[in-house]
């Protein structure tokens, strides 16, 4: 008579044996066939990238992303979520801010795209980001690049007019407020917290009292 120990088999022995049983079972010199999903197409893009013009050859589902800190090497723009709820990723491209994640390198050829890097250096900071130094507008850091970035586009979509869903009335010149910096904000994630500093320090670059 068998007792409950004999039969005991622990997940990994079970999906071994399903899986050379399944093998044995294939007729002699059977193999998995290619589909198309399997095959890769590429294709040159070319990209103003920090105003410097970028030739890369690419796997056409290759994110905007990826391209940049796989194949260019910057990166300062973080991945996040890789699902465009962070913003961690996100860049400027064509004077208008993106989750770079979500978008295929290839949709964006010819295009001028600014990352982290190319907004200022260590011994010249853009305004952006002296302010963010300033105020103490990060913890951990991880989120600060795509902050930084989009708190540049905010400024311009502000000057340039542009509405939000807090703007009260769309006759009157747009004012940076709180609100305003808040609502364009909401899509840049920070995890330590550091919404109000951050608010601060884009209200300084705006020219108002932080």
């Amino acid at each position: 008579m068998t007792g409950p120990g004999d039969f005991d088999l622990n997940r990994r022995e079970l999906v071994a044996g399903g899986s050379a049983a399944a093998l044995t079972s294939l007729p002699r010199g059977a193999h998995a066939e290619t589909t198309p999903m399997d095959r890769t197409t590429r294709m040159q893009v070319s990209l103003t990238v920090n105003g410097q013009r970028r030739d890369l050859e690419l796997d056409t589902r290759t994110s905007l992303l990826d391209a940049a800190r796989e194949h260019l090497h910057l990166t300062g723009s973080k991945k996040g979520c890789d699902h465009g709820q962070c913003g961690a990723c996100t860049m400027i491209v064509d004077g208008r801010r993106i989750n770079s994640c979500l978008t295929l390198a290839v949709m964006h050829q010819g295009a001028e795209i600014t990352t982290i890097e190319g907004l200022g250096q260590p011994d010249a900071l853009h305004p952006m980001q002296a302010a963010f130094v300033k105020h103490d507008g990060y913890q951990c850091g991880y989120c600060t690049p795509g902050q930084i970035c989009s708190g540049v586009a905010v400024l311009a979509e502000i000057k340039a007019g542009i509405p939000s869903h807090v703007t009260a009335d769309l006759n009157a010149a747009l004012q940076v407020t709180e609100d305003e910096i808040r609502e364009r904000m909401s899509g840049n994630i920070c995890r330590c917290g550091a919404y109000s500093n951050i608010v601060e320090a884009i209200t300084e670059v705006a020219g108002r009292p932080a």
